[in-house]
């Protein structure tokens, strides 16, 4: 039977009132089967219907894409994260490895996956020392195609024009990604010679050590782009540190950046 759209638009309303399918068809002489069936097309028209959903993918499916967010979260993956596929599961999950002196640095990198991801579920995996914040998604290896097998300093990284064009509007949350996973801000101090007097010189510095010698390149290259003044250094374990001292820089990672906490 074709019933009303004015009944079926009754019925919904009741529905979500938080009137039951059963009470809704006594008063508007439905069957129930009907109220139902018409409460599952509602919601599902609206992607709101329980259990799984579908993960959002702008490469695949063309959904919006919070850039800020995702310029955030690469920098993540790229100092502390990867990405595995075990073969009991069905999809690719991506790890962010989170330091537990840092409890802020968990919340943000949450915070980061649920805006590129919100219709996935995020979970927190908790280990001797530090906590993994993780979720799960077959659109992974789209929004990160710098995964691959192996470690990340023993393969190119490169990006994507998309990626690029991305960062280049949100260079600092780039950074700031970068830095608060393989990145810190330190107070340092030398001796200086002044007039023939010795003085202690104090300042702050921002390192950023990666063995991977394209993402040191992304993250200097940026630094660029944003003016940035750096400094590499290497020493004798063939750790490669990238280092921003110079006052008026300082200011800049300051005013972007700031402590992780």
């Amino acid at each position: 039977m074709n019933w009303p759209q004015e009944t079926r638009q009754r019925a919904l309303a009741a529905c979500r009132s938080g009137q039951s399918n059963a009470s809704v068809a006594r008063s508007l002489g439905v069957p129930k089967g009907t109220v139902a069936w018409w409460l599952h097309q509602d919601r599902a028209g609206r992607d709101a219907l329980p259990g799984a959903h579908r993960s959002t993918c702008h490469r695949c499916d063309g959904d919006e894409l919070d850039p800020a967010a995702y310029s955030y979260l690469l920098g993540l993956y790229l100092g502390d994260g990867h990405i595995v596929r075990p073969k009991q599961h069905r999809v690719h999950n991506l790890t962010i490895a989170c330091s537990d002196a840092w409890p802020g640095l968990m919340d943000e990198a949450e915070a980061a996956i649920r805006a590129v991801l919100p219709r996935n579920s995020v979970c927190r995996v908790r280990a001797r020392g530090c906590t993994s914040v993780k979720v799960y998604s077959g659109h992974l290896p789209c929004l990160f195609p710098q995964h691959g097998p192996g470690k990340k300093h023993d393969r190119p990284i490169l990006l994507a024009d998309w990626q690029q064009e991305v960062i280049n509007s949100h260079g600092w949350s780039l950074i700031r990604g970068l830095v608060h996973s393989d990145g810190s801000r330190t107070h340092n101090w030398a001796r200086r010679t002044v007039d023939g007097e010795h003085r202690r010189h104090d300042y702050i510095r921002y390192e950023f050590t990666n063995k991977s010698a394209d993402i040191r390149d992304i993250y200097t290259s940026t630094l660029d782009r944003l003016g940035v003044t750096w400094r590499a250094t290497r020493r004798r374990d063939d750790v490669h540190t990238v280092s921003v001292a110079r006052r008026a820089s300082v200011a800049l990672m300051d005013e972007h950046i700031g402590a992780k906490y």
